[in-house]
């Protein structure tokens, strides 16, 4: 048994350091400024879909987009951007290739031949490429958004104009290529050359045409007169995308993506909204996204992709917004630093309630991978996390905090809390609802109480602790595992283990004599230093079975809600 266990460990250690050594697969992208990341200052519309591509792909996938503004294949050789990008690329990568749009201009610096010199840059793309073990993807231009019929055969110019301008010509339409036989060069290197090839140009020209003249002007950049500070006289460009634009047209690429390279279609995402700082979401904050959802949205889930960064914000799911589920790239916090004693504009302390970074009213919420955090420090009541809507679901998730950290506030609610961290201080798990943590890590930062349950008489449960790992900062040594906010509180500890900063007592009655004829407090098969069943208060009890304990009994409700089996239900963001 002694070696079977050593080689169980050294097993454990070897899977583990291969999860951290692999590498990620990257995706560089080579392009001009319809695939470009754009400056956002000044509140500029203006997207690339390049930019907006990396909220379509899971973490596993990093979008390396190198397209820049204005170049051409020829410039961007000449340039040596594309010797940066090949130092890069490494066996298994992929590179992207759109170029074209800058191609057709007449100056020197930057026109290429279509069916000559364009189609000679393009193939060195794609072998520079493969030499280095990478996977080359030819890509053809976007539409222009051109109801303009041409005068002749020549190409049209890519044409803007401040909004209002009396030099415009008149719309029909019908959608005209203005790309001639740009859009072939890559077509034809890419069967020459057995390359993947996405035609962008009719995916997007499909597109266009179908939604017709005027309501195909919110996807470029038609910019109204003192709308953003970038275009104080507006615009009227249709050649670049803008957030909406870029966005449609990013999805568009994705599916195209996904069919032409299967090998990628695990790692290919579909979210409603995305949440970005940088520009590459329909948002830049999360509050924004949640007031776009619509109000009862039944049977189907809104998803929200939050991509990382540090979001200051009050978050409120209101309770209209049904049916949200928040999924967060790693490194997406939301934080904010309210406590109970801070004073509101009017001069009132704002209260435990109102201390709260993010607050959940709504049923069927679903949360992963996020961090809420309260920064308030050691301030007294300071909540990250305040929850009151049914049958709520927080995967992966981490709670941090002091005092008060996570509210379980709805007296009917039901939450399940599935491998998430919560840590805090006194109180740091705590309120009336009726909550399952499965293989949770449950930190105390400083001495005092896991919980404090404020469970309703004639309720089966309050809060039952599955198989959950109740760890502390050095020097910690008197922690208990619950005291009982209101008299029938509930807690149940399953499986634990129990550091040994937990208190041989293990629970506390707050003072309240009469509160260890009321409460439930009890434990099965805890295991640690702290698990001390001979030493624990006498209004406390070990279970000899699981009878009434089981974790479908402890959600399921009158409905049979059973995340612990069903969960995956209540995420549809995988194509």
């Amino acid at each position: 048994m002694k070696y079977k266990s050593i080689l169980l460990l050294c097993l454990f250690f070897i899977v583990t350091a291969f999860k951290a050594d692999k590498p990620q697969l990257t995706i560089f992208m080579i392009g001009d400024s319809t695939m470009a990341n754009k400056n956002i200052t000044g509140g500029n519309p203006e997207r690339g879909w390049g930019m907006m591509l990396p909220g379509f792909f899971s973490n596993d996938v990093v979008i390396d987009n190198h397209a820049v503004n204005g170049r051409s294949s020829k410039s961007f050789i000449d340039e040596g951007r594309w010797d940066k990008v090949l130092a890069k690329i490494k066996k298994g990568d992929y590179v992207f290739i759109q170029f074209g749009h800058n191609d057709e201009k007449a100056d020197s610096t930057r026109h290429t031949v279509p069916g000559g010199s364009f189609d000679d840059n393009l193939r060195r793309f794609v072998n520079e490429t493969r030499a280095k073990g990478g996977q080359p993807v030819l890509f053809n231009s976007i539409v222009r958004r051109n109801f303009v019929k041409p005068l002749d055969e020549s190409i049209s110019t890519d044409a803007r104009h401040d909004a209002g301008s009396t030099d415009k010509p008149v719309e029909g339409d019908t959608l005209f290529d203005t790309h001639g036989e740009y859009l072939n060069s890559p077509r034809n290197v890419a069967k020459e050359l057995n390359v993947p090839f996405i035609d962008m140009n009719a995916l997007t020209h499909e597109l266009v045409q179908g939604m017709g003249t005027e309501a195909s002007r919110s996807l470029f950049m038609w910019v109204e007169p003192n709308a953003v500070p970038a275009f104080p006289k507006g615009r009227e460009d249709n050649t670049h995308l803008n957030v909406k634009g870029g966005r449609i047209v990013a999805g568009i690429a994705a599916d195209a993506i996904a069919e032409t390279l299967p090998e990628l279609t695990p790692f290919v995402r579909k979210y409603d909204y995305v949440v970005a700082q940088d520009g590459s979401g329909d948002f830049f904050t999360i509050q924004e996204a949640i007031d776009a959802v619509p109000d009862y949205r039944k049977n189907i889930r809104t998803t929200i992709l939050v991509r990382k960064g540090n979001y200051k914000e009050k978050v409120v799911v209101p309770e209209s917004k049904i049916n949200v589920s928040l999924i967060g790239e790693d490194g997406a916090v939301i934080t904010y630093d309210d406590y109970a004693k801070k004073l509101n504009r009017f001069g009132e302390e704002t209260g435990t309630s109102g201390s709260s970074t993010f607050y959940v009213y709504a049923p069927d919420f679903y949360a992963e991978n996020i961090t809420f955090e309260n920064t308030a420090g050691q301030v007294g009541q300071a909540v990250a996390c305040f929850v009151s809507g049914d049958r709520a679901y927080f995967k992966n998730c981490r709670f941090l905090g002091n005092q008060d950290t996570l509210y379980t506030y709805g007296k009917d609610s039901r939450q399940y809390y599935d491998n998430c961290y919560i840590e805090g201080t006194v109180d740091f798990i705590f309120g009336w609802s009726t909550a399952l943590f499965n293989e949770c890590t449950i930190k105390s930062l400083g001495n005092g109480y896991v919980t404090a349950p404020a469970t309703d008489a004639g309720k089966k449960h309050g809060y039952v602790f599955y198989n959950c790992n109740l760890i502390a900062n050095d020097g910690v040594d008197k922690v208990y595992l619950s005291r009982p906010w209101r008299p029938y509180a509930q807690a149940a500890f399953i499986r634990c283990n129990l550091g040994g900063h937990i208190l041989p007592e293990g629970w506390n009655n707050w003072n309240k004599k009469d509160a260890e004829k009321t409460v439930t407090y009890v434990e099965f098969e805890s295991q640690g230093p702290g698990a001390n069943p001979k030493a624990r208060a006498r209004f406390s009890r070990h279970l000899k079975n699981l009878n009434g304990y089981q974790m479908h009994e402890v959600l399921e409700g009158t409905d049979g809600w059973n995340p612990v089996a069903n969960g995956n239900e209540l995420v549809q963001v995988a194509r």
